[in-house]
């Protein structure tokens, strides 16, 4: 596996793409789409971790968002077409300017909108996105003219703080940290805080800060060409040389799926019966290292090799959700 720092710009297919071809690995997949526009942490996984993703989507993700006031956007972000403007009312500005000057929102209209979202239950999500509406992508339907109305989806806003913001006219913006669930879109926080304030808004900047447990603090920053699409501008040497740094960077599927999950240590007859797929109880993991006795959870075998992702029924039986070939 390998956390990514993704570059603006290209798409995380492209990230995918790069470091496909970088490590020559055909089963390459991420945890959590990123925008073009977006940076920040993109969780690569290679090989056998691909089996790791549907677990590794399900975390939590931090961001810290740029939102510009006076114009909204098709894409609800920056790179949109612009589909209305208008001035920024003095009264915001002012309140901007005082958040800039003390980062924090204790009262106000902006305090005010933020505490409505903190209590956020359901999310409209963009029709620019890559939802699919009857076997097709929302935002190609989008683009293709089409009207796209999305479902609202259920969501969670666990944290959200005003970290600086500008009252210039001409750039009139807050900038937020938040810590959300899975399938919130930033983007949408743009278009329902324009909304709340009365003005026209979207999304300017987006950095991803952690995608669960993993953090910028450990991500490598992929040697794309400005542009995104770079495997053909590589040269083949560059290529080779991209590999082995990005190959020095990965980590473990072991390494991953401990931080990412509870973990259990399984005896040797309970690894047999895990990588049958079998039922297993209490008895099947070593003493004191069984898993949560409820929810998903990582088995590893005497020697520390990952066996299978399982999950706990909460009465002392646990079933195989995933099982894993390790050599």
């Amino acid at each position: 596996m390998l956390i990514a720092d993704k570059p603006r710009g290209p798409t995380s297919h492209d990230v995918v793409a790069h470091v496909r071809r970088a490590l020559r690995e055909r089963r390459v997949g991420h945890a959590g789409t990123l925008d073009p526009m977006a940076t920040g942490v993109l969780v690569v996984l290679v090989g056998e971790a691909t089996k790791l993703s549907p677990y590794l989507t399900a975390a939590d993700k931090r961001y810290v968002a740029r939102i510009s006031f006076g114009a909204a956007t098709t894409t609800l972000d920056a790179e949109g077409e612009v589909t209305s403007q208008a001035p920024v009312p003095e009264e915001l500005l002012a309140e901007l300017r005082a958040l800039g000057e003390a980062a924090l929102a204790t009262d106000g209209r902006i305090a005010a909108a933020l505490d409505e979202e903190t209590a956020r239950a359901w999310q409209v999500p963009p029709a620019y996105s890559a939802i699919q509406i009857d076997g097709e992508r929302s935002h190609d339907l989008a683009r293709a003219g089409k009207a796209v109305e999305l479902a609202a989806r259920e969501v969670s806003v666990r944290s959200i703080r005003v970290v600086g913001a500008c009252g210039e006219a001409a750039s009139a913006s807050v900038e937020i940290a938040l810590h959300v669930s899975k399938g919130y879109y930033v983007r949408s926080l743009a278009r329902d805080l324009g909304e709340r304030l009365g003005v026209p808004a979207h999304l300017s900047s987006l950095r991803r800060t952690d995608s669960g447990a993993f953090t910028l603090g450990a991500a490598v920053v992929p040697a794309m060409k400005e542009g995104g699409r770079d495997g053909e501008r590589l040269s083949k040497a560059e290529l080779a040389q991209e590999g082995a740094r990005l190959r020095a960077a990965l980590v473990s599927m072991e390494d991953a799926a401990r931080v990412a999950l509870p973990s259990g240590t399984l005896t040797a007859d309970g690894a047999v019966r895990a990588r049958h797929g079998k039922r297993l109880g209490e008895g099947d993991f070593g003493s004191g290292q069984a898993p949560p006795a409820s929810g998903v959870g990582a088995w590893f075998d005497t020697e520390g090799r990952l066996v299978a992702i399982g999950e706990g029924d909460g009465a002392g039986g646990f079933g195989v959700l995933r099982g894993f070939v390790t050599g």
